[in-house]
C-alpha cells in the first residue's frame, strides 16, 4: 500500500481554495495590474530582456492556468501592459498542471511546469529567453530599503531556507517515487 505524504491534506485544501468562488472582477483586475508592475520592475533590471521584448512591440500573449488568465501586450519600451479587453493574442500559453500544490512543489524543486504553446514561434522563443535569463535581484531591492549589510544578511538567510526547502522537497519526491516504484509492481 503506498505511503501517503503527511502534507497530502494541503493538496485538497489548495484545491478547495483555488476552485472556490471566483473573486470579484475588480480584485482580479487589481491583482493583474500589480503583477504587471512587478514583472516590469524585474524586466527593467535587465536591459537585454527589454531590447528583446521591444522587437515584439504590439504583440500579445495570453497566459492561462485553470480558470485564471491574463493577456499581456508588449510595449515599445520592451515592458508589459495588460492588453485591451477582446485583444486577439499572438501567442497562447496554458499551464497544464492543475494542482497548485504540484506547481509549488515543482517550483521548489527548480522544475518548470508543462506548458501548452500555440501561436507565434519567435514571440514564444523571446519570452522563453526572458524566463530563462531574467531573475529578480531581491537583495538589491532590499538594500534600497534597509541598507546593504542587513539586505545581505536577509538574503543569506533566505537562500539557506530556500536550499533547505529544496532538499526537503527533493527528499520527499525521491521517497515518493521509490514508494511508487516498489508498490506499482504487477505480476507478469
Amino acid at each position: 500500500m503506498p505511503k501517503q505524504s503527511p502534507f497530502s491534506f494541503l493538496d485538497g485544501l489548495m484545491e478547495r481554495v483555488v476552485s472556490g468562488p471566483q473573486p470579484p472582477a475588480w480584485l482580479v483586475h487589481e491583482v493583474q495590474h500589480r503583477a504587471v508592475l512587478f514583472l516590469n520592475h524585474v524586466l527593467m533590471q535587465e536591459r537585454e530582456a527589454m531590447d528583446r521584448l521591444a522587437r515584439q512591440s504590439g504583440r500579445t500573449a495570453h497566459v492561462q492556468w485553470r480558470g485564471y488568465s491574463m493577456t499581456l501586450a508588449i510595449t515599445p519600451a520592451g515592458l508589459l501592459d495588460l492588453a485591451p479587453e477582446g485583444a486577439v493574442p499572438d501567442l497562447r500559453l496554458e499551464v497544464s498542471e492543475t494542482s497548485p500544490l504540484s506547481l509549488a512543489r515543482g517550483a521548489l524543486a527548480g522544475e518548470r511546469p508543462t506548458i501548452r504553446i500555440e501561436g507565434d514561434v519567435q514571440l514564444a522563443a523571446d519570452i522563453n529567453w526572458v524566463v530563462d535569463n531574467v531573475r529578480w535581484d531581491v537583495e538589491e531591492d532590499l538594500s534600497r530599503l534597509i541598507g546593504d549589510t542587513p539586505a545581505r544578511a536577509v538574503a543569506s538567510v533566505a537562500e539557506r531556507v530556500a536550499a533547505a526547502l529544496r532538499r526537503f522537497v527533493g527528499a520527499r519526491m525521491g521517497a515518493r517515487s521509490s514508494v511508487d516504484t516498489h508498490t506499482d509492481r504487477s505480476p507478469p
